[in-house]
């Protein structure tokens, strides 16, 4: 990147001295990503898995049933990819829920590489 200097002025101040400002663009990155992951338990009903994905996630029914079979048979599913903050609350959402109703269903996050 070339950086050009700008001129304030081309009267020099009070020290004799020329001031400049250089400007420069700094290329904006995207925020990194987190992928969203249920974890499949022994005892979290089936339902309440199709709940949840629908609650929080706001997947359909059909949608939210093939990502529980999946949490189901491979042990887990990423159910959504989100900006840290939006991971986040999203977890810690769905971790209350589950407590509040006395299932052990986990929910994690891990950046999206």
């Amino acid at each position: 990147m070339l950086l050009q200097p700008l001129m304030m002025s081309d009267k020099s101040d009070d020290d004799g001295d020329t001031s400049v400002i250089t400007a420069t663009r700094p290329k904006t990155q995207r925020p990194p990503l987190y992928k969203v992951m249920l974890l499949n338990d022994d005892y979290t009903p089936m339902e309440f898995v199709v709940h949840v994905l629908e609650r929080f996630f706001g997947l359909n029914h059909a949608e939210s049933f093939e990502i529980m079979l999946v949490v189901h048979k491979k042990g887990l599913a990423i159910v959504g990819v989100f900006s840290h903050e939006i991971a986040e609350t999203k977890v810690g959402q769905v971790m209350d829920f589950a407590r509040r109703h006395q299932h052990p269903l986990q929910c994690t996050m891990e950046r999206e590489e």
